[in-house]
């Protein structure tokens, strides 16, 4: 697939893909306002020290490559705590949910990514399902295995039946690539359905990063910049919306970093933009706690 990709991006003319205005208003010289804020940004709860963020996705949808790119942008340059599998897979590479802290210099910012296995198509839909569910509410410890073949249970020793409000997650972010959003399989679409029914029901908000938006338009490849005028990413971004049930105003186009030796604004101000917004429902979400 990888190969038909880019053949199609250097050979599709860009002439028709641009639109005349964009679509969405960015403002790309916003990078060090954006940084300041999250890096004084504090949880409202008295009882939450750092808000947690569970990222799930597709496989190869680039979910812990955008935990590595958060953490990019604030260090200034490219980081891969969380290791990424290079080489094409039909099955996940996150093993084990793991939570991973923001860096910014010395000092670690109050919410934590935690990665969990990226979703297959379904033999066994219910095991992943589930075990997503238990994640956002804080019933899974860290370090637990997933298993294909059988969710977590309140027998397992890592599962939590009580947990603390600072346990749960309070925003679902769902990595979904650019290039396959109109491929993807019915069968992960209804997972995903079940999952937003359920979380949705206690209010945690989700949100979508759609990645490799380089890839998947040759103006934008050219120029990142053309993010918000280009015609195939507001498509794609409009079939997202359809298929997930995700509003637009929740699903953010961006680029993580993967073949960078070295940190660019364009890149970041996008990433600190997604990650603004997630960290705002999070923590609005955690805000009306007491009403739930």
């Amino acid at each position: 697939m990888g190969t038909t990709q880019s053949t199609e991006v250097q050979s599709t003319p860009t002439s028709n893909l641009e639109l005349e205005k964009p679509w969405r208003k960015f403002d790309w010289g916003q990078k060090k306002e954006l940084k300041d804020k999250l890096e004084n940004f504090s949880p409202s709860h008295p009882d939450v020290k750092d808000i947690k963020i569970l990222v799930a996705g597709q496989i190869g949808a680039g979910k812990s490559s955008f935990i590595n790119s958060v953490d990019s942008t604030f260090l200034g340059r490219i980081s891969s705590r969380a290791l990424v599998n290079s080489t094409a897979s039909d099955h996940s590479f996150t093993q084990n949910l793991k939570g991973f802290t923001v860096r910014s210099g010395k000092k670690t910012l109050p919410f934590i990514f935690k990665d969990i296995m990226g979703l297959e198509p379904p033999i066994l839909a219910g095991s992943q399902t589930e075990d997503i569910i238990n994640s956002v509410f804080g019933h899974v410890k860290d370090g637990y295995k997933f298993n294909q073949e059988q969710a977590l249970t309140y027998k397992d020793k890592h599962y939590t039946c009580d947990p603390e409000l600072s346990d749960q997650a309070f925003c679902l972010v769902y990595i979904i690539d650019a290039n396959v959003v109109q491929y993807t399989d019915d069968r992960l679409i209804d997972k995903l359905k079940i999952i937003r029914q359920r979380i949705s029901a206690k209010g945690i908000p989700q949100v979508v990063i759609m990645t490799k938006v380089d890839e998947a338009c040759p103006l934008v490849q050219k120029d990142l910049r053309k993010l918000y005028t280009s015609k195939k990413i507001k498509e794609k971004m409009e079939l997202c919306s359809a298929k997930v049930g995700v509003p637009l105003t929740n699903i953010f186009p961006l680029k993580n970093y993967h073949n960078e030796i070295d940190t660019e604004d364009d890149i970041d101000v996008l990433i600190l933009k997604a990650l603004e917004q997630i960290v705002h429902l999070a923590d609005d979400r955690l805000e009306d706690n007491e009403s739930y």
